[in-house]
Order: structure tokens, then C-alpha cells, then sequence
């Protein structure tokens, strides 16, 4: 988190993603029933299964928290306190200029001297416009309180490529601010490989985690959608895609899937490689279009229960193929089961 009187830095060490439940409203007749059906036909995609890391850049300044000033005349002020602006709104413009970083935020505000600001922000879909008068701080500068945030970064699992729309999918939801938990409005983002440092284990009511790094990791591609259900974008590192993708699969709509064993496509250490293991599908939710909780999933695989205790955070996006398709993603632990938890459906990521 950053506060608009520190200097910007950026976090190189992350920790996890955590998984996320979001819900993803649609009104549902049957001609939409027919396009996630027919979203699948025709269609092909190379799993890939590998740990990246993501960084996001958002669309303004999201705006995280608020703080008293101490004044340069030893009094404390809340700037802000009137405005009406609150956790999770998205500062626009300040003086009917862009702001796009944290930086331009603060030179705005000192290059006012203290005279009202207008400020437009953005709350959900609607556009709110205000004022605000900047109070000089005890060290010179000017300041309205509002903690700030222009970034995010963190490490997931790359679903798949399509090589037929040359486009990745990856994580099976979207990634919120740690903060206000709501899903980040971005301007674009990149992603770039990463280094695992350690796997902790997950166990009953303690969610796991992967532990990794993308300092100097190499761009594999431009982050152009955090949706709902999932991170979307375009590759431009084909080199990197065409050493790790798996062997190109059909993909499947859900009435093509039934309960019973899959296998899914991870990578768990540094090695160059990505490794199989079973799980079982349990129950398939065939008439679920609201969230990315379509089929309830069980590791059953001894190996990767040794190394993780079942699903971990990290491993969002895990590929699930079943008899030679792809068929959805890992998007969810159940926290008192960790080696159960939710899948996504193909059709849902396709469409």
C-alpha cells in the first residue's frame, strides 16, 4: 500500500493469490445456454499448467485507506473527510488532468499550494466529481490523507493458449485489491514468468500456499482482461509458449463431462517441467452460469498430496483435461477439505 506523502516503491517479493470467490451475474434464457454449449465447438488449445507471475496497472488511483495529516501548524486535518470519496473509488483526474500513477497524484497536489482541487472519481460505473483542499503537512508537502494504490502483482497458474486467437487465459477468476477485495478496475499488465521459492501445505482449515518471486522475469504476454473469471490477454512471447504448452487438445462444453477421474497439469518446483496428476470430479453443476464454481473436484493423487495437502493457492487456473480435452480450471479450496475444492468450466473460460 502506498501513502501519497512516501515515496513510490514497488514490491518485488510476493506472496500468493489468494483464491477469491466472485460472482459473476447473467441473465441466462436458452439462446445464452446455446453459446456456452457452442463456445467450445470447433475449438482447440495447448494446456500449459505453468506458474507466472502477473502485474497489474490500474485504470487511475485506487484509493485504499485514509489518515489525519499533521499539519506544518501542529494541527491535524482530514482533507478528505467531506468529499465523499471512499475505499475502492478510483481517482480519474485531479484539475481536469489524467492521473495515471501514484507520482502524478502527488506532483498535482503540490503544484495546488494548497488552493481546491476538483477531483473526478469513478465508483463501480458511475462518475463522481468533487473538491478538496490540500493541507500543507509538517514536512512542506501538500497532502489530501487517502492512502493510494496504482499497481498489484502476484503469481497464479496459466490455464492454457489458443494459438488460433494467439491469446492466453489464466488464474479462473480475477484478482481483487487486498484491501478494499474488490475486483481491480486495470488499464493493461503484463505477464511474466516466475520463481517458485517454497510450497507451504495446506491443512484442514489452513489454506497453503506457493511462495514465489518475478523479479527479472521475462514478459510472456499483455494483460488485457481481469475479469470475473479469470486474467485474459494476448502472447507475445511465442519462444517462451512454444517450449511450455502441452500438445493442442479440443475443448469440451460441460455436457461432454461426467464425474469420475481427470487429471490435472501443474508445476510445483523451479525444474523445467510440469507434471500429471489424478484427481476424481465429484459433482458437476451443468446448469451453474453464476459463478466459477462448476464442478466440485477431489485430489486423489498421493504425490501431490504429499507435496501440497491438496489445492493451494497458486495453482488457480490448473488445467483439468479428461479424456483428451480440456474441460476447465482450478479456481477454489474448500478450507476445512483442502484436497477438495471448485473447478471452472471450459465453456465458461471460452466464452
Amino acid at each position: 500500500m502506498k501513502n501519497i506523502k512516501l515515496s513510490k516503491r514497488f514490491l518485488i517479493i510476493l506472496t500468493i493469490i489468494l483464491f477469491f470467490n466472485y460472482t459473476w451475474v447473467l441473465s441466462i434464457n436458452s439462446n445464452e445456454y446455446a453459446k456456452y454449449v457452442n463456445s467450445t465447438a470447433q475449438r482447440n488449445v495447448n494446456p500449459i499448467g505453468r506458474t507466472i507471475g502477473l502485474k497489474l496497472y490500474t485504470d487511475g488511483v485506487l484509493v485504499v485507506g485514509m489518515s489525519e495529516i499533521d499539519g506544518s501548524d501542529g494541527k491535524k486535518y482530514k482533507p478528505y473527510e467531506n468529499s465523499g470519496i471512499k475505499e475502492g473509488d478510483m481517482i480519474k483526474t485531479i484539475n481536469g488532468k489524467t492521473i495515471s500513477n501514484t507520482e502524478e497524484l502527488v506532483n498535482t497536489i503540490n503544484e495546488s499550494e494548497g488552493n481546491t482541487i476538483s477531483i473526478r472519481y469513478q465508483r463501480e460505473s458511475e462518475e463522481i466529481y468533487t473538491t478538496i483542499n490540500p493541507q500543507k503537512a509538517i514536512d512542506g508537502n501538500y497532502m489530501i490523507g487517502l492512502w493510494v494504490r496504482d499497481a498489484a502483482a502476484g503469481i497464479g497458474t496459466l490455464t492454457y493458449y489458443e494459438k488460433a486467437t494467439g491469446s492466453f487465459a489464466a488464474l479462473g477468476h480475477g484478482i481483487s485489491d487486498v484491501d478494499t477485495n474488490k475486483l481491480l478496475n486495470i488499464s493493461n499488465g503484463e505477464l511474466v514468468t516466475s520463481q517458485i521459492i517454497s510450497i507451504v501445505k495446506g491443512e484442514k482449515g489452513k489454506t497453503g500456499e506457493i511462495r514465489g518471486i518475478i523479479e527479472g522475469g521475462k514478459t510472456i504476454g499483455n494483460i488485457e482482461v481481469n475479469g470475473p473469471i479469470g486474467i485474459y490477454g494476448k502472447v507475445t512471447n511465442l519462444e517462451y509458449i512454444n517450449n511450455v504448452k502441452k500438445e493442442e487438445v479440443p475443448v469440451a462444453n460441460r455436457n461432454q463431462i461426467k464425474e469420475g477421474k481427470a487429471k490435472i497439469i501443474c508445476q510445483l518446483t523451479n525444474e523445467d517441467k510440469t507434471e500429471e496428476y489424478e484427481i476424481e470430479i465429484k459433482r458437476i453443476y451443468r446448469t451453474n452460469y453464476t459463478d466459477n464454481k462448476s464442478m466440485l473436484i477431489k485430489i486423489t493423487d498421493e504425490k501431490l498430496i504429499e507435496k501440497t495437502g491438496g489445492i493451494i493457492p497458486g495453482m488457480s487456473g490448473t488445467p483439468i483435461i479428461q479424456d483428451g480435452k480440456f474441460i476447465g480450471a482450478i479456481t477454489n479450496v474448500l478450507l476445512n477439505a483442502p484436497t477438495q475444492g471448485y473447478a471452472i468450466f471450459a465453456d465458461m473460460m471460452m466464452q
